[in-house]
């Protein structure tokens, strides 16, 4: 691993890769009531995170009226992020991880519990130049 591929800033007692998987999810029909309750959703996401391995740092989740909730849960490795719309059924995840941990742990978590019945994800490699779609 090149010098380029790590923080200067050390993480869990070493230095941490750069590298990171960053899953990007669509759940669809989904429990519109949990969908819309502030308090389950930040509790699933914080398990989701815990059982990654990662370190929470920081919650917060926020209730729209009439319906829809927006957070993120902080990690020492990154994030989790969400935007529900219980309006559809669906759900935006976004669960990026830098170093050894595993997103979809978190994204399989936090699909079974919202009972999603149909997942679309999507996983990028992050800090490689080859993923570069454009170069500016």
């Amino acid at each position: 691993m090149t010098k380029t591929h790590r923080l200067v800033a050390k993480a869990k007692g070493g230095y941490m890769d750069t590298k990171g998987r960053h899953v990007i999810a669509e759940l669809w029909g989904c429990n519109v009531r949990l969908l819309n309750d502030v308090n389950i959703i930040e509790e699933i996401f914080v398990t989701a995170a815990v059982k990654t391995g990662a370190e929470v740092r920081e919650v917060i989740f926020h209730q729209f009226s009439p319906h829809g909730v927006s957070g993120v849960v902080i990690i020492s490795e990154s994030h989790l992020a969400m935007h529900s719309f219980p309006e559809h059924g669906y759900a935006s995840i976004d669960v990026y991880t830098c170093g050894d941990l595993d997103p979809n742990i978190a994204v399989s978590h936090i699909s079974l519990c919202f009972a999603a019945t149909r997942i679309k994800t999507i996983e990028l490699v992050r800090g490689v130049e080859q993923n570069l779609a454009m170069q500016i």
